[in-house]
């Protein structure tokens, strides 16, 4: 039976971007990590921030009221469990996400103008593009890290020598690819400006000696060869079929004979409606990208034919960006 909307739930509904952009403004503003390390007043924050001091008010206690903060005499406080997700050294950061969310916001609200025209939506940057790209390497890092590993054991037994991880980031899926295969080596092929956050993350795990960083871009450039396993995470949406299809056929070149390629993302069913985190991030594509979006297995599994791979499977059914189509080079 289909839902019945009544107008409290359809007003709550409209209304939901309100608490997110009060967070996502005070993470922008890093009101967490400040307040952290100092409680202070509105007056005295404003000063910090060197920003207008009704306006830090009304945010305050729009925080306060949300039980995000602590307010009594006049003084905001944050709370321990708040600390360690919204703060620069939270045991559980989750700040670039949050501020990558924003960016994320400001393209959404122009859905309309978008759908009109076709065209992605406009950056409105808060915070630069330098550390915008910044906050969307760390947020990939605080949304996958916890989970990697998990997902990573769940495809069962895998047989390789050397890892391409194409668009590593930080090395958030090579560490425990590492980890739980002892004897294999990788390669982290990613942007320029993202080698330096490998370099530090795997220098502080200890695995610098086990990974080769190779800058680059899969647009535009060649990918390193050697590699007998090929993971593409959380890439094939930001592409157009097309783009995919270039792509693939790059990692193709790359691989050894016999190699395989591992493609995780949300892969979408045959109406497109489902899994519905896949309908709603297809819309995050639309405004964000020229051509990205969300696809079908059999979408997939073409595309990868077209570049030469053959033996496509689903290896992993999830209902998020967790699903893992596998496919096979000759050999």
């Amino acid at each position: 039976m289909a839902k019945q909307w009544t107008t409290d739930e359809l007003m709550e509904l409209v209304r939901g971007f309100q608490p997110a952009c009060i967070v996502i403004a005070a993470a922008e503003l890093d009101v967490f990590t400040i307040l952290h390390g100092q409680p202070m007043d509105a007056a005295r924050l404003a000063g910090r921030l060197t920003s207008d001091p009704r306006a830090t008010a009304v945010l305050l206690d729009a925080l306060a009221a949300m039980r995000l903060l602590h307010k009594q005499d006049g003084v905001y406080r944050v709370p321990a469990d708040v600390s360690a997700m919204l703060t620069e050294t939270g045991a559980h950061c989750m700040l670039g996400m949050v501020r990558h969310q924003g960016n994320c916001l400001r393209r959404w609200a122009q859905l309309a103008k978008v759908t009109l025209s076709g065209r992605p939506a406009e950056d409105v940057s808060i915070r630069g593009p330098q550390e915008d790209s910044a906050s969307f390497i760390r947020a990939m890092h605080e949304i996958s890290g916890p989970v990697a590993s998990t997902l990573i054991e769940s495809l069962g037994p895998l047989k390789f020598n050397h890892l391409l991880d194409l668009g590593g980031g930080s090395g958030t899926w090579t560490i425990p690819f590492l980890r739980l295969h002892p004897t294999v080596k990788a390669t982290i092929f990613d942007l320029p400006d993202v080698i330096p956050m490998a370099e530090r993350l795997l220098s502080n795990v200890g695995m610098a000696d086990r990974v080769r960083l190779v800058p680059g871009s899969f647009y535009t450039d060649e990918l390193p060869g050697g590699a007998d396993l090929a993971w593409v995470s959380a890439i094939v949406h930001q592409n157009s079929r097309e783009q995919n299809r270039a792509m693939f056929g790059k990692v193709f070149a790359a691989l050894v004979p016999g190699g395989r390629i591992l493609i995780r993302d949300i892969v979408m069913d045959e109406d497109r409606t489902s899994p519905p985190m896949g309908a709603f991030f297809a819309v995050n594509m639309l405004v964000g990208t020229p051509g990205g979006g969300t696809f079908t297995f059999s979408q997939l599994r073409d595309d990868l034919a077209a570049a030469g791979f053959f033996g496509a499977t689903l290896l992993r059914r999830g209902e998020a960006m967790d699903s893992v189509v596998c496919a096979t080079k000759p050999g």
